[in-house]
């Protein structure tokens, strides 16, 4: 049984490297159980990296991930991929299978059925008509079909969900919409969620804890609003420092634009 006052994900001095390339140098890193974290840094910064040792798609060079208390590695694969879910930016559904069928072949490759019910459920939580349960991937938009995969990670009925740049494809609207049903997801069936994004505006209007990455190492773990107000160092508000800007601009061109 997991000690009650362990963090429910942990990273402890977790290393990687391929070939010269230090991908992850030692990090240290704990999640509690129902945070919403985002992990933000420029490309080559170790955050897939991290992100994908806790379902061991990558495996460390040193140190150890631990899941409520128990370290991964001690955990058969069936078993440990079971309770996560996995969102990335390709979606990866499969285009020969109707959507009740790429929600249904987590399930039914653990030995479980998904009824009728369930697929209608969990189209509905991710905004979507059950009726478009039928229909084959390339019948549905970008957006549709990311949706889908959402709904396909929490098919797993788990309460840790990973997202890999998940909306990056997506086009502005689309990508912010999805992003705040995602959001009330997290609320509404309490999930922890660790989620990778290389667009800290998304980071900051998502994410309960933001953490920036940068060769291998976490520099900056603030809260949005810290981060706002000027937290995190150097390297935090130079990714700040876009939205801001862009804000700026924004708030510029209105100005002129007024009659």
């Amino acid at each position: 049984m997991a000690d009650a006052a362990a963090p429910f994900l942990d990273f402890a001095s977790v290393s990687r490297s391929f070939g010269a390339i230090v991908a992850l140098d030692k990090v240290s890193l704990a999640i509690a159980a129902g945070e919403f974290v985002a992990l933000v840094g420029t490309s080559g910064s170790g955050k897939s990296t991290l992100l994908k040792m806790v379902n061991r798609l990558i495996e460390p060079d040193a140190g150890k991930v631990r899941l409520n208390g128990k370290d991964v590695a001690e955990i058969a694969l069936p078993t440990l991929r079971h309770g996560i879910g996995y969102v990335f930016q390709g979606i990866g559904l499969f285009r020969h299978m109707s959507v009740a069928q790429n929600l249904a072949i987590v399930p039914r490759l653990e030995g479980r059925t998904l009824p009728e019910s369930e697929i209608a459920r969990l189209l509905e939580l991710v905004e979507l008509d059950p009726a478009l349960a039928a229909r084959f991937p390339e019948e549905l938009s970008g957006g549709q079909r990311q949706r889908v995969g959402v709904a396909r990670a929490l098919a797993r009925n788990g309460k840790l969900l990973l997202m890999d740049e998940p909306f990056g494809a997506l086009d502005p609207v689309t990508r912010a919409a999805l992003g705040e049903r995602v959001r009330r997801l997290h609320e509404e069936l309490g999930l922890t969620l660790v989620m990778v994004t290389h667009d800290m505006a998304e980071a900051l209007m998502l994410a309960d804890r933001v953490l920036v990455m940068s060769q291998g190492r976490i520099v900056a773990d603030e809260t949005p609003s810290a981060l706002l107000a000027g937290a995190g160092g150097d390297e935090a508000q130079a990714l700040v420092a876009v939205p801001r800007a862009q804000a700026r601009a924004l708030a510029g061109r209105n100005v002129r634009s007024a009659p």
